[in-house]
């Protein structure tokens, strides 16, 4: 088998497996999942295989149809971007495949919820090898099915159902921007092809244009919750927490800046548009921090810790798209071990899911304590974790445009990055301890116990990643000068590895780099000294609602975002639509258009009618006045 029919199998063994599952072992309670695991490793070996055979690029397509000028190409693209991304879908997709089978093991809808894991999947993947612009939207459309079906799992729940309709729409007002961003694309260059695109752009840089960029962006914004369609992804931790961790956390919502670091990559963006990507990254990674601190739902604190790195992923794609996927490799590592901490307790504790109802499970949950405990100190950046390095790279990078340019814009851009990540330490904090640390708050904390080997391996796996996940691309930079061993393949890091490369060793030569870098770190420590003292011995007591009432319901409440878009919704979208319906539909439309050349129709019809009274003069008459005027025609033409 060549590595092109590995990367078709990679994509499709997912959508025949999920084919499998919904047409013949929908009501089976193992033969779904095991089909569906199967199928995950499989394409996680066949990815591993692809990877190190360290092949630079692969590419094939085909004209799907034509139609005029227009002709619509399919195909794949594998690339060192490509390598990347399919390692991160398809080792952690296969992670929490496992996870899933413990998780979801008293669950009566086992066959639907591995059926739709497998189709997104094929989805994913789709994304990953796309190799133009209008195939890869086919399967974001697929994606956003998938985490609609997902979400929705449980459909029992009305929390579920209005969880899932609100991400799909919000996501199609993205999407629409996007679609006219591709259209836009097709009309300048003729293409949408990423490899023609970059020779095209390489040739004729001017060809590429702002408002093109900010269209295609409008799918990011909408794909990775960023401002102002953020709205959704809190709710959608209404599905089942396996979800939680592949979709709204590791692959799907980090779609938006995989697309956007594949168009960076080869010059389609213009500075006016990374500046915009860079501005609202660094936005939402401040404000979801602040949020993150008014949530007691686990699974809610860990989606606004979601929002914020997706900003600063966004935020490093302004600064060096190289920076944004390093980030999001290592996120995907510990954020995916955090959800699935997040899935065994609510597990052994009965889905009781408000952290200050926990408590005293490092000794009752030893597994899950520890693996939580190293994601915790990648995700706050504590040095020689995984998430340290990434982050390290987006602030140094930030710090150094500002120092350069001197700019306030950049200063700004600096310091609601440096803020968002003060409050990272301080929020992750108040989480662990308060599960983790002290005495049982509840009944259901007392009795929790270890989760079994299904759930326990995969958290170990993501663990050892979130350690080590990131020191695969810094070991040719300055930080260990090719001295650490690397877990992930070497193929996999050439795109992020040479960026940092050349990068990361211009930004040390700037001589207060390394005084920012010790003032980021003093900010970690300190931030986990004030969450232990707030945090450390609250007893169950959520201090911050206590004390400052109003602050926490602005945080509890994101804002009122969700408030504010209802208001606009029924108050103000909704009158336009009543008014837009009964001016230009019921009056234009159906009275002058519909109904009015009826009624025309009719008067004329009536006016024939009187002139017409059926003797035989009458008939007579008008035969001879036709005879007249044909004749006439005739003579004057």
């Amino acid at each position: 088998m060549n590595f092109m029919e590995m990367l078709n199998s990679i994509l499709f063994l997912p959508l025949l497996s999920a084919v499998l599952i919904i047409l013949f072992l929908r009501t089976s309670k193992w033969g779904g999942a095991m089909v569906s695991v199967l199928s995950a490793v499989v394409c996680a070996i066949m990815a591993l295989v692809v990877i190190l055979s360290n092949t630079t690029s692969i590419k094939s397509s085909f004209v799907l149809f034509e139609l005029g000028d227009f002709s619509m190409n399919i195909g794949l693209l594998f690339d060192s971007i490509g390598a990347n991304m399919l390692f991160v879908v398809c080792v952690v997709g296969f992670l929490i495949h496992v996870f899933s089978v413990g998780y979801m093991d008293d669950d009566n809808s086992k066959g639907r919820f591995f059926a739709g894991l497998s189709f997104f999947m094929f989805s994913m993947s789709g994304i990953v090898l796309a190799s133009n612009l209008f195939m890869m939207f086919v399967f974001w459309e697929l994606v956003g099915f998938s985490s609609y079906a997902l979400i929705a799992h449980y459909a029992d729940t009305p929390d579920a159902r209005e969880a899932s309709k609100k991400a799909f729409i919000v996501n199609r007002v993205g999407d629409f921007g996007f679609l006219l961003g591709i259209i836009f694309c097709w009309s300048v260059f003729g293409t949408t092809d990423f490899v023609e695109l970059a020779q095209i752009i390489k040739e004729s840089p001017d060809k590429a244009s702002t408002l093109m960029g900010l269209l295609i962006m409008c799918g990011f914004i909408g794909k990775s919750a960023q401002f102002p369609l953020q709205v959704w992804l809190s709710d959608a931790m209404a599905g089942p927490t396996p979800v939680s961790a592949l979709i709204h956390a590791a692959t799907m919502v980090a779609a938006g800046i995989f697309m956007m670091v594949r168009l960076a990559s080869i010059g389609f963006l213009t500075n006016d548009v990374l500046a915009v990507v860079m501005v609202l990254g660094s936005l939402m990674a401040f404000m979801a921090g602040l949020w993150a601190l008014g949530q007691n739902d686990i699974k809610k604190i860990l989606a606004y810790s979601t929002l914020a790195h997706l900003g600063m992923m966004g935020a490093g794609i302004g600064l060096g798209y190289g920076f944004a996927m390093f980030h999001l490799t290592t996120h995907a590592f510990f954020k995916a071990t955090l959800f699935l901490v997040a899935g065994s307790i609510i597990h052994a504790c009965h889905h009781e899911q408000n952290v200050f109802k926990m408590g005293g499970l490092f000794k009752r949950m030893p597994i899950t304590s520890i693996t939580a405990l190293v994601a915790t100190l990648s995700i706050v950046a504590i040095p020689y974790f995984s998430g340290y390095y990434s982050k390290e790279s987006i602030l140094t990078s930030a710090f150094a445009m500002a120092s350069d340019r001197g700019e306030f814009f950049n200063y700004v851009v600096l310091a609601l990055l440096v803020g968002g990540a003060f409050l990272t330490p301080i929020y992750m904090g108040r989480l662990f301890f308060n599960v983790f640390l002290g005495k049982p708050n509840s009944e259901r904390a007392e009795h929790a116990k270890e989760s079994g080997l299904f759930m326990s391996i995969p958290l170990i796996v993501l663990g050892i990643l979130s350690i080590a996940g990131g020191w695969s691309y810094v070991c040719e930079c300055r930080w260990f000068e090719g001295k650490m061993s690397c877990l992930i393949p070497t193929s996999a890091c050439v795109f992020v590895g040479d960026f940092l490369k050349s990068h990361m060793k211009m930004l040390h030569e700037i001589p207060s780099v390394h005084t920012f870098e010790y003032l980021t770190l003093a900010l970690t420590f300190i931030g986990i000294a004030i969450a232990y003292v707030v945090y450390g011995r609250c007893g169950g007591r959520d201090t911050l609602e206590e004390s400052a009432p109003v602050v926490y319901k602005v945080l509890n409440k994101h804002g009122w975002f969700d408030d504010i878009y209802n208001w606009y919704v029924a108050k103000v979208q909704q009158r336009i639509a009543v008014l837009l319906s009964v001016v230009v539909d019921l009056s234009l439309i159906e009275l002058l258009s519909v109904r009015g050349f009826g009624v025309v129709c009719a008067i004329v019809g009536q006016g024939f009618k009187r002139l017409h009274d059926c003797s035989a003069n009458s008939q007579v008459k008008w035969f001879v006045a036709g005879i007249v005027f044909v004749f006439a025609l005739v003579i004057f033409s």
